[in-house]
């Protein structure tokens, strides 16, 4: 008799993550879709936007830097914004195999 083997246990770990209102609004319409086999991490500086995402991680950056009221398309306030929270950023990242950013 053929032996069945168990299907595969392991997969690549992807984290998809989106950046700012664009990117969170991106990860929030594949959550919707229901994208399975796909981790999604939200990083904003915006805090309400960044409250409403459906993304299981989030990351609020920049909160000493912009008060929580967002970067105003600002990629040096962004930067800094980033630089501010980078460990947490680092830490919601580990373990991924792949990281796709939008």
């Amino acid at each position: 008799m053929a032996e069945i083997k168990p299907p595969v246990e392991t997969f690549a770990r992807i984290k998809v993550v989106g950046v700012g209102g664009s990117g969170g609004h991106g990860i929030s319409r594949m959550i919707e879709t229901k994208l399975k086999g796909v981790e999604f991490v939200a990083i904003n500086t915006d805090a309400q936007d960044l409250h409403q995402n459906r993304a299981q991680e989030k990351v609020h950056i920049g909160k000493n830097l912009t008060k929580g009221l967002g970067a105003g398309m600002n990629p040096d306030v962004g930067r800094q914004a980033a630089e501010e929270n980078r460990e947490e950023i680092q830490e919601v990242l580990k373990g991924a195999d792949m990281v796709f950013v939008t």
